[in-house]
């Protein structure tokens, strides 16, 4: 009988090329039949990294405490805590714990024999939810048949027993045990985790946000929701001046200079140079490095050195971020020219139309006796106080040419690229960073994402002249930002995309940050607290509202009766008792401060949230100590593991958006093997 939709007869074509014969489509269709009932794979969910690099990486080698309840299931009481605690470090960081060992143990040949049936042992368990087909592709070349061979043999099977003992021995008699070693340890950490999550933030706080990136590219099944800080690293290596500057100050505000000068090369010897030259006299006070006990430590030098260059970077952000703001009136934020307003008699500034003193008014570059000389270089328009100085703009042009031309960042940027997006919908979950914007009433706020054309009014961002909201707006702002890095995309658009990288750091309306202002200026020079206050979007005002969350998942076409959605961006303080799972169970919230800095606010040191075949559970995690720490001692992130919700029955590849994929391959197939066998399309023997 004919199937009722039959696809086009020119797809059908094309699939034969891969299935020639009817063999070839019925042996396909057995095998998707067959993996729909396999249990679905684990799914991780991490946010807010934040350059965390040696708590992220140790979070992915155990799989969050994973690998660890896998063995203690798999020997139970067989072995003692400490041994199982040893295998667990082995698994974690094989090439280093191996040395320990060689300089302990007496017979190392048994310990080899010992040890490799363990983690024969471990991976036969985590690669049991898989088909051979996947575990072989997720095999290195070196060691692939042999592992094949392992994990599908036991000694207690008496025919087969002579022949394990026999690969284990020849492993260890060429000098290849350590190799194999290490290899295992690898695979099984691959399949503990099937598909890895971002929610955003990879960058700035902690030094290590390259490192995170690298290993990522080691991966294959993982993605990226941007977040505003790998937003802001975006705009920089775009091109966008007030992005390269607030990266730059971020970095000088919390000592983390490894990631600029070490990780990608930028050079800020100009910077030290410019900021000698204008604040040597200037002590600097609001601007000392923000160390919090991390590794950067700086001597009084060095600290006094940097909170110069942080207060220059600061100032030439301001002036830059002024200039955009000016530039697109149609975001009204022209009020955030606060340099502007500056009443140098007075010592004085303006916020929201009310006058206030400064903690300092020390701004050599833009002092009264500067403006004379730089209202000559502007046109007409009296904002010579955001000017540019010859110094201010030489510098600037260096640190452009750095941030656009680093091959190492170009690398980083296009990973971000290729693995990411604004949000993501999968397996019944809406993956986004920060914000989906809102009215008060709750209803989606319609955003003005693109400028007004030369012959219609300028139009406020989020004003009521027509615009995107939801998806839409979520989808067209990812076009744009990829339209800022082709080639082809036309000059003026090309520049309004960079320009906007800006907006979408701190943008009242900005899907990344959603608040009233951001306040930089205001916590770096007005005492007054109330300045300070960054009013929160409406989305963080009703997310706690199962309804609004509902509406949301409406909105993004998100299906099933167990749909949530995920989001970092905002830490949850853990400490005071802020529960992470919001608006019954229909909003997770994973920022639990990976990075050093965030520790003291949420009181813990990051989450991830598990959805394995199970259900979800939340992984709470404590500070990391060392990798070194960690191979001498065996120590382990604590973990505290909270069950989220679990599921009524254990859910298979079928029940996911795979399986959803893989039951239209099935129905393809079938349509070809009805063309095979009406002569439709002749096989292809």
């Amino acid at each position: 009988m004919k199937p009722s939709t039959a696809p086009d007869l020119r797809y059908l074509e094309l699939l034969s090329k891969s299935f020639p014969t009817v063999a070839t489509a019925s042996t396909e269709i057995i095998n998707l039949q067959a993996i729909l009932n396999l249990p679905k794979g684990t799914e991780h969910f991490l946010a807010d990294l934040h350059g965390a690099f040696p708590a992220f990486q140790h979070v992915l080698k155990n799989a969050s405490g994973n690998i660890k309840r896998k063995v203690n299931d798999i020997f139970g009481n067989e072995v003692r805590e400490s041994e199982k605690r040893e295998l667990c470090t082995l698994i974690y960081y094989p090439e280093r714990k191996l040395e320990l060992v060689k300089q302990a143990e007496s017979d190392i040949n048994d310990w080899y024999h010992i040890t490799i049936h363990q983690l024969v042992k471990v991976c036969r368990e985590v690669s049991s939810k898989y088909t051979r087909s996947k575990v072989r592709k997720a095999l290195p070349p070196s060691f692939s048949y042999i592992i094949q061979e392992l994990l599908h043999e036991r000694t207690d099977d008496i025919d087969k027993a002579a022949y394990v003992k026999g690969i284990i021995d020849t492993i260890i008699d060429t000098g290849r045990a350590d190799d194999f070693i290490c290899t295992i340890c690898q695979v099984i950490h691959r399949l503990a985790i099937d598909q890895l999550h971002i929610l955003g933030d990879i960058f700035d706080r902690g030094p290590g946000a390259h490192l995170i990136l690298d290993l990522l590219r080691q991966y294959d099944n993982w993605d990226i929701q941007w977040g505003n800080h790998d937003i802001l690293w975006m705009g920089a290596h775009a091109g966008n001046d007030a992005c390269i500057c607030n990266v730059i100050r971020l970095c000088l505000r919390y000592a983390n200079l490894t990631t600029l000068e070490e990780a990608y090369g930028i050079n800020l010897v100009p910077l030290a140079t410019f900021a000698l030259d204008t604040y040597a006299d200037d002590p600097c006070t609001e601007f000392i490095p923000k160390t919090n006990g991390g590794s950067e430590q700086l001597d009084q030098k060095n600290a006094r050195l940097t909170a110069m260059m942080h207060k220059a970077i600061a100032v030439l952000q301001f002036k830059i971020e002024a200039q955009i703001y000016h530039r697109h009136p149609e975001w009204g934020m022209e009020d955030r020219d606060i340099l502007s307003t500056i009443d140098f008699n007075k010592k004085t500034c303006c916020v929201d139309g009310k006058e206030y003193p400064l903690t300092s008014c020390d701004f050599p570059t833009i002092q009264p006796s500067q403006l004379s000389v730089l209202s000559s270089q502007l046109e007409p328009t009296g904002l010579t106080a955001i000017a540019l100085t010859p110094e201010e703009q030489s510098l600037m042009t260096s640190l452009h040419r750095s941030f656009t031309t680093n091959e190492k960042l170009r690398r980083h940027i296009n990973l971000l690229l290729s693995h990411g997006c604004m949000y993501t919908i999968i397996n019944h979950n809406l993956l986004f960073h920060a914000s989906c914007p809102l009215n008060a009433d709750g209803t989606l706020k319609s955003i003005s994402l693109y400028p007004p054309s030369p012959s219609s009014p300028p139009l406020p961002l989020g004003g009521a002249g027509g615009g995107l909201t939801g998806k839409d707006l979520m989808h067209h702002t990812g076009m744009l930002i990829r339209s800022a890095f082709q080639a082809d995309t036309p000059p003026t658009e090309r520049q309004y995309a960079i320009d906007y990288f800006l907006y979408l750091w701190c943008g009242p309306d900005s899907p990344l940050f959603d608040k009233s202002k951001m306040a930089t200026f205001e916590r770096y020079f007005i005492n007054d607290k109330a300045t300070h206050r960054e009013a929160k979007g409406n989305y963080f005002l009703l997310r706690d509202n199962e309804d609004i969350c509902e509406h949301i998942l409406d909105a993004f076409q998100v299906e099933g009766p167990n749909r949530h959605i995920i989001n970092g961006h905002v830490p949850v303080h853990a400490a005071e008792g802020e529960n992470p799972i919001k608006a019954n169970g229909k909003l997770m919230v994973i920022d639990g401060g990976f990075s050093q800095p965030y520790h003291k606010t949420t009181g813990i040191a990051g989450y991830t949230l598990v959805y394995h075949s199970r259900g979800f559970q939340l992984v709470q995690h404590e500070p990391f100590t060392s990798e070194e720490e960690a191979v001498r001692t065996g120590a382990d992130i604590k973990s505290t593991t909270q069950i989220v919700e679990m599921t009524a029955h254990r859910m298979l590849v079928a029940d996911t958006d795979k399986g959803a994929e893989l039951r239209k391959q099935v129905s393809d197939l079938k349509q070809l093997l009805y063309a095979y066998r009406h002569g439709i399309i002749k096989e292809k023997r």
